[in-house]
């Protein structure tokens, strides 16, 4: 993928191009090295030149991704990814599920639980995971699944001061994220399977983030709060991520997509948080020397983390297409930053992490990411050749 790199190419080239390594090298790579064919689950990550897994366990939140990312490459005519997606399904019934409704945190190879810890964030990539395999498996099943979990949630998870528990047992501090993906998790089961508590649970996460986790002073999103939702802060500054900035974008849109009609989405009201959003990332989130997203910044706008993760970059493809001033050259800036990772490594395969000159890290590439550059790829291309947004 280096069609994009020279800043030539069009913002839909380059969404092709992108899609093309997916398909031609990525999907093919993680489906031959990164699947326990043998012992029915997900490698966590691949070392760059061996192939090899260096993890003796697995999470499920990985094998929730890979279900949807897998989802995908099926979807794409990929040989075996459908047989990918029914292991990780089974994995998540046979060994995953507790009687509770719950589902276990961490795994031993042979997907012998090590740790029953409950998750938010975890439960939110499940529910991903069914809604993603109803493209294929009977939706029947995976449906009345999908209820049961979100009854799970709104029963064992919910905080009485807004939101949902990070965690059981409780944890602090609380956080965005877990939220942001269920979210995510919620639209693609409105999506998938059309019963109206998905969507209208999406609009309660949308109207939490509007009341409660933006920053409607600074049109900024903080990352950690107190036990009721107060941002934490140091010396009266508190972290920010630009790649969930990029992340509230994309779910934003969709959910107006999803509501429209419904008397239920306030367009003006996220039609100015996103320009609020991304105004912040344009301004203080991009390393002026590679044009790549900062992981860290505070609310000053000072760097908090001057390196540049993968899976940042990822999310800005889809919130640049997204944002309400979307422009050709803002597109093309995110697809040559994404290829700074991509094309030297070997193919199929990343780079996770940059340093603040551009150096990158040789650790292996964690199988998590392929959920990101799945999410942005596929997202972004979609869109793009929609003809909606610049191309």
């Amino acid at each position: 993928m280096n069609s994009a790199a020279s800043g030539t190419a069009s913002p839909l080239a380059a969404a092709d191009s992108a899609a093309s390594w997916l398909r031609d090298a990525a999907w093919p790579l993680w489906l031959e090295h990164g699947v326990d064919w043998a012992r029915g689950g997900f490698c966590e990550s691949l070392d760059l030149q061996t192939l090899q897994s260096p993890a003796q366990f697995r999470r499920l939140r990985v094998v929730a991704r890979q279900v949807f990312v897998f989802s995908h490459a099926h979807a794409a005519g990929l040989p075996r990814a459908g047989d990918a997606v029914e292991l990780g399904i089974t994995f998540l019934r046979d060994k995953a599920r507790a009687a509770d409704g719950g589902y276990a945190q961490r795994f031993a190879l042979d997907g012998a639980v090590i740790s029953d810890h409950r998750d938010l964030y975890d439960h939110a990539f499940v529910l991903l995971a069914l809604s993603s395999a109803s493209r294929l498996l009977p939706a029947a099943p995976l449906r009345q699944e999908a209820l049961a979990l979100l009854q799970y949630l709104d029963s064992q998870f919910p905080h009485a001061l807004g939101g949902y528990l990070e965690s059981l047992p409780p944890a602090l501090p609380r956080r965005q994220n877990p939220h942001m993906h269920l979210l995510e998790a919620c639209l693609a089961a409105s999506e998938a399977f059309g019963d109206a508590i998905f969507l209208q649970r999406a609009g309660d996460i949308v109207r939490l983030f509007l009341d409660r986790f933006l920053d409607q002073t600074h049109g900024t999103l903080p990352e950690f709060f107190d036990e009721a939702l107060r941002p934490l802060r140091e010396n009266g500054l508190y972290l920010v991520e630009p790649g969930h900035h990029c992340e509230w974008v994309w779910l934003l849109d969709w959910y107006q997509q999803l509501a429209a009609g419904k008397g239920v989405a306030d367009t003006s009201t996220i039609a100015g948080a996103n320009r609020g959003l991304m105004s912040f990332v344009d301004r203080f989130g991009i390393n002026p020397q590679l044009g790549t997203l900062y992981d860290e910044v505070v609310v000053s706008g000072d760097v908090h983390g001057y390196g540049s993760r993968l899976w940042p970059q990822t999310e800005r493809l889809k919130a640049e297409i997204l944002r309400p001033d979307a422009s050709p050259a803002k597109i093309q800036a995110a697809f040559a930053a994404l290829d700074r990772y991509l094309t030297p490594a070997p193919r199929g395969l990343w780079h996770e992490r940059l340093d603040q000159t551009g150096h990158a890290s040789v650790e292996p590439a964690p199988a998590s990411s392929l959920y990101h550059l799945t999410a942005g790829i596929v997202v972004s291309q979609q869109h793009l050749a929609k003809g909606t947004v610049p191309a």
